[in-house]
């Protein structure tokens, strides 16, 4: 069974993820994680944090980079 992360590290890391597969600067892969978050694409994430694995993260970087990663 995948280890599971708090909600709060979960995002660190999907941050992390983005500024390392990506390239990008801390500051825009906090700001687009911020951004999924107020668009609640991590709701599910707080209400079941068993979900919160290093697999999903890796899965979700990709998803919050595609969707909101700067024009």
């Amino acid at each position: 069974m995948a280890k599971h992360m708090t909600y709060e590290g979960f995002l660190d890391e999907v941050t992390t993820l983005i500024t390392e597969k990506y390239d990008v600067a801390d500051e825009v892969a906090i700001a687009m994680v911020m951004r999924a978050q107020e668009d609640g694409f991590f709701s599910g994430h707080d209400d079941t944090p068993q979900i919160c694995t290093l697999d999903r993260a890796h899965e979700d970087a990709r998803t919050v980079f595609k969707k909101y990663k700067p024009a």
